[in-house]
């Protein structure tokens, strides 16, 4: 089965952003193609003659309003309601086996009515699956995921996803749950972006215990809360009050300070950001941490006007990595419990000496 373009979810209201992104994207890497979207579907559809070389030419992890990326295999309407079964069947002959079944729906008002809808379908879906021999549960880690992506009754969506260029979780979402001692909602935004921005070995390797840190802005402390957590020590640097549970920690330091002029008395391994401020000033200020190197690694927010957020977006990261002055590893994305907002994770690129390392072995 040939791939006929790709499906991607993205925050509802953000449509014509990603549709945007991903033409200009496809058009550097020399592919024309057409984004097709509704305002607030929550998705967009973008079509090219070969939706397998585009699938390549653009990794999930270079995306930013994309929640999810997807090969779209086909498109089925006007399904009958008394057999929906048989003609995505039909359509999925010939193609691969799949060794998952993701039910899905968009996360959008229009889709949300949908949920029950996509269970059902997928309790009949997966037996009728296996006994056409394209689900199996034998090697299913290494095999493509099958999306059947409900927008409505009759009308289906049937995609695939690979392990490894795609999120995990259905709709690209992960369910994280709000702690009784967290001191803000802020929390889960920076929970989620250290599942959705560094991979398992980056959070094992750049988050131990003993780590240094500050948090520009910091209060009330939501962020600072999420590194204690991981059992960093923390210095919030912000003129407002922090929580008591934050304080309460016994490891972060409450320096009253502005974020956009404080610096620290020797380097940091992280520091992290969520002050509510024009973009290219924060990104600027960000490039500056790093020139300097008064932090390792960096996580950091970028508020976004409310027209051409796209351009913004594109404006800021230039700007970020020329000021830097440093090659960078720079990953952004807007993630669920992003607003009018991306995160954004980035880090130096170690640079190999390979005429110095022979010399300390010689």
């Amino acid at each position: 089965m040939t791939s006929t373009g790709l499906l991607c979810y993205c925050r509802q209201g953000f449509e014509p952003e990603l549709a945007v992104e991903l033409t200009d994207r496809a058009a550097q890497v020399g592919i024309a193609g057409y984004a097709r979207t509704e305002r607030d579907s929550g998705y967009v559809l973008f079509f090219c003659e070969d939706g397998e070389a585009l699938d390549r030419a653009l990794p999930f992890s270079t995306l930013i309003f994309a929640r999810q990326k997807l090969r779209l295999l086909a498109e089925l309407k006007d399904l009958d309601a008394s057999d929906r079964i048989a003609p995505m069947l039909a359509a999925l002959q010939g193609g691969p086996r799949f060794g998952e079944l993701v039910m899905e729906h968009p996360d959008s008002d229009a889709g949300k009515p949908l949920a029950g809808l996509a269970r059902s379908l997928g309790n009949a879906l997966r037996p009728a699956l296996r006994k056409a021999d394209l689900l199996t549960q034998q090697d299913s880690r290494r095999l493509p995921r099958l999306h059947v992506c409900l927008l409505d009754g009759d009308h289906v969506l049937l995609a695939s996803s690979r392990p490894g260029d795609s999120a995990p979780w259905p709709l690209g979402v992960p369910r994280l749950k709000m702690h009784k001692d967290a001191p803000s909602r802020s929390a889960l935004k920076l929970e989620e972006a250290l599942l959705v921005l560094l991979s398992e070995d980056e959070r094992a390797r750049l988050m131990k215990e003993g780590m240094v840190a500050a948090d520009l802005g910091a209060a009330p402390g939501g962020w600072s809360w999420v590194l204690t957590r991981h059992q960093l020590r923390v210095s919030a640097i912000d003129n407002g009050p922090l929580r008591q549970s934050v304080l309460d920690t016994g490891r972060v330091q409450h320096l009253r300070a502005d974020g956009f002029s404080w610096q620290p008395p020797h380097p940091l391994d992280w520091m992290i950001c969520d002050m509510v401020e024009q973009p290219r000033r924060v990104a600027e200020r960000m490039a500056t941490w790093l020139r300097e190197g008064w932090c390792r690694h960096t996580l950091f927010n970028l508020k976004l006007p409310m027209k051409k957020r796209w351009q913004e977006t594109r404006l800021c990261l230039e700007l970020f990595e020329q000021q830097a002055q440093k090659p960078l590893t720079i990953r952004a994305r807007q993630l669920f419990h992003d607003r009018e907002e991306i995160t954004v994770f980035a880090t130096p690129i170690a640079i190999r000496n390979d005429a110095s390392r022979r010399r300390r072995r010689d």
